[in-house]
């Protein structure tokens, strides 16, 4: 029974203590965080009491200010690439910029492909290749 009353207020502050930690200073009220650090710690049993009571801006869940209103606006900051519209676009831009430069490509070589098939047809035709030494007939 002793021991009660020495483990609730160390779990007390400790869970004080965390939540100063994790609350962000805009979230924090009459104080900066950093005050309400050291009255946590050094006020042991008050501290962690008036830190719960006063320290910090509760929101009420029925307003709509609750943890998933929460998680929904910090979700808007980052998402997951698999889920990212922009993150999405840009890998379809890639996909037809490369699909594109694979056609020009092509292309390309289906030019000088057709050149050379052109060049030679006519080296075999009319003999007069680069490397025919005969003089061209008129």
């Amino acid at each position: 029974m002793r021991a009660l009353l020495f483990i609730v207020p160390l779990a007390l502050t400790i869970y004080a203590f965390i939540d100063c930690l994790n609350t962000s200073e805009e979230d924090t009220k009459h104080l900066p965080k950093i005050a309400w650090v050291f009255i946590i710690l050094l006020f042991w049993i008050v501290g962690p009491v008036v830190w719960l009571v006063a320290g910090k801006a509760r929101r009420n869940a029925a307003t709509g200010t609750g943890p998933s209103s929460w998680q929904r606006g910090r979700r808007q900051q980052w998402v997951a690439p698999d889920d990212n519209p922009d993150f999405l676009k840009s890998l379809k831009d890639d996909k037809e910029a490369r699909k594109a430069e694979a056609e020009a490509e092509s292309r390309k070589a289906e030019k000088a492909e057709k050149a050379e098939a052109e060049e030679e047809l006519k080296r075999r035709n009319g003999g007069t290749g680069p490397d025919d030494k005969t003089p061209p007939t008129s």
